[in-house]
């Protein structure tokens, strides 16, 4: 039976590229999303692969929706926590509300979804989860207090995890991307791309596949002995 497995943001931007590589490696994947009804709907009429709302901060919303998809799909054997916001501001600007909300949904996530699928995992002695960090939560950026924490944050939580799940056959390993092309960096003002682009030693901006190949390696079966990895996939801009 097909391994059935959860990517949170998986309906757009390297979320979709992962649920599509989840999907094209024989699993049977449940796509999360909080938001965009129509980008939904032409996802799941575009590849094929069920969409499933709910919003990753809301602890309760988490339980409920796996429970759902587990009804459906069956028991969850991977979750790929891949859904976060920006809501850039310097300090001087930041308030406490911008804070909240991208701790709440960007770190707050891993642990609501982790949580969620925890003790089935444990009961089959089986699991794999894979954390989406970022290269800016290695390296810090200038505006991104919140942002560089929480995923600064989900590094740590990923070795802690790691070591909680590894004599229970569940893996825990994260994937620090760098500036890839998707919707969100082609917002960024082209002399700032530019700028960018020529901080990355291979020159160019990452595609949204090369993350989700990543992800399709540490969740196969063959990967039981990677686990409290990052793996950093940012064209060499930032070697940690």
């Amino acid at each position: 039976m097909a391994r059935v497995a959860v990517v949170t943001g998986g309906t757009r931007g390297i979320g979709e590229a992962i649920s599509v590589a989840l999907r094209d490696a024989g699993m049977t994947v449940a796509a999360n999303y909080a938001g965009n009804d129509q980008k939904a709907s032409e996802f799941t009429e575009r590849t094929g692969i069920k969409a499933y709302k709910w919003d990753v901060s809301d602890f309760d919303a988490c339980l409920e929706g796996c429970r759902r998809i587990e009804e459906e799909l069956g028991q969850i054997d991977v979750v790929v926590n891949n859904a976060g916001i920006t809501r850039d501001a310097t300090m001087k600007r930041m308030t406490r509300d911008l804070w909240d909300e991208v701790l709440h949904v960007n770190l707050g996530g891993c642990f609501n979804m982790a949580k969620s699928v925890w003790d089935g995992m444990n009961a089959r002695k089986y699991g794999r989860i894979v954390n989406i960090g970022s290269i800016n939560g290695q390296a810090g950026q200038y505006g991104q207090v919140n942002y560089a924490a929480a995923k600064s944050g989900i590094h740590g939580f990923t070795k802690a995890l790691a070591q909680e799940g590894a004599a229970k056959g569940i893996t825990v390993n994260a994937i620090a991307p760098g500036y890839i092309d998707t919707d969100m960096v082609s917002a960024v003002p082209a002399n700032v791309l530019e700028k960018i682009v020529a901080r990355i030693p291979v020159g160019r901006l990452g595609q949204a596949h090369e993350i989700a190949r990543g992800v399709a390696f540490l969740v196969a079966d063959e990967a039981g002995f990677v686990t409290g990895s990052t793996l950093s996939i940012n064209g060499g801009q930032h070697m940690y």
